[in-house]
């Protein structure tokens, strides 16, 4: 089945629910706007609704393209993702939000978005009382970052390179979206974040940067990350959560051999934010696809 299966509404804005993912908490996480029947709106109004909202994404869900359904009871979509600067490829946690909010209608199962990156298959669980949605990525890659972009994005930053891990090279990994993949060597140098917006912005815009994941290693589990987002080209500071960087932080990881095949990893993000999520990373043998995992929860509608 599909939203080819409802009726578009008259209004030419549909109601938009908000969901917290990547947590268990509504004060925790990262919040997202879900639209489950945009049929009709057009590009501007979607731009407009996102912006409104303030979020980091707001995923919008229309009839997948023809000849695309899935079958065996999989329901599928066509998803579109708004930051209230533009639209982005690909957003991990608004489509965790989405298959949540999904799940709670149509109960747990599986789902498929079709993407502009490509199609993302999603499992919905219920684990003690809580929903919580699988996604697998697109296949993913990783490539160099040219020195002279990295002394840039260092300098708009405010680090040094003597701050940075030597363990986890900088690097540009993808697995729907584009993200600069920078380790800090210490817990100190990731919790204090102060950037040139500005400045981080344009490098971003021009070398197709969706965010720059910065990642510390727990020094007392190699599987445990703990990761910021800088999400300057989406007119957001900072990501709290970011399902898309996490697929492609495991490919990073599994390329560069940081963590064996078949590992899961736990990345802890937006606690310097105040927003604590937590994100697990599954690195299947065998498959080059990364999948990611969190929980989601309805935040309360606000006051009017």
């Amino acid at each position: 089945m599909s939203l080819a299966d409802h009726p578009a509404p008259a209004d030419p804005e549909p109601p938009v629910l908000r969901y917290a993912a990547f947590t268990r908490d509504p004060a925790g996480g990262n919040p997202a706007g879900v639209v489950l029947d945009a049929a009709g709106l057009d590009e501007a109004t979607m731009l407009a609704v996102a912006a409104r909202l303030g979020y980091s994404e707001t995923a919008f869900l229309t009839p997948p393209p023809p000849g695309s359904a899935a079958a065996g009871g999989v329901r599928a979509y066509r998803a579109r993702y708004f930051s209230p600067r533009a639209e982005v490829p690909f957003c991990g946690h608004a489509t965790v939000a989405t298959a949540v909010a999904l799940g709670e209608r149509y109960g747990a199962g599986e789902y498929l978005f079709h993407t502009q990156a490509g199609p993302v298959p999603v499992t919905v669980d219920e684990r003690d009382g809580t929903l919580r949605a699988t996604l697998t990525g697109v296949a993913p890659h990783t490539e160099e970052f040219a020195e002279a972009d990295l002394a840039e994005a260092l300098a708009a930053l405010g680090w040094e390179r003597a701050e940075l891990d030597p363990a986890l090279a900088p690097r540009v990994a993808y697995a729907g979206a584009r993200h600069l993949v920078l380790a800090a060597a210490t817990r100190d140098r990731l919790a204090r974040l102060a950037y040139d917006f500005d400045r981080l912005r344009a490098l971003m815009e021009r070398t197709g940067l969706t965010t720059v994941h910065l990642v510390w290693r727990d020094a007392a589990d190699p599987l445990v990350f703990h990761v910021r987002d800088p999400f300057p080209v989406g007119g957001v500071v900072e990501d709290p959560a970011t399902g898309a960087a996490a697929l492609a932080f495991g490919a990073y990881a599994r390329e560069a051999g940081l963590v064996p095949d078949g590992a899961e990893l736990t990345l802890r993000q937006g606690e310097d934010m105040g927003r604590p999520g937590v994100l697990t990373v599954t690195l299947v043998p065998g498959d080059p696809r990364v999948r990611v995992t969190g929980a989601g929860v309805p935040l309360p509608e606000p006051a009017a």
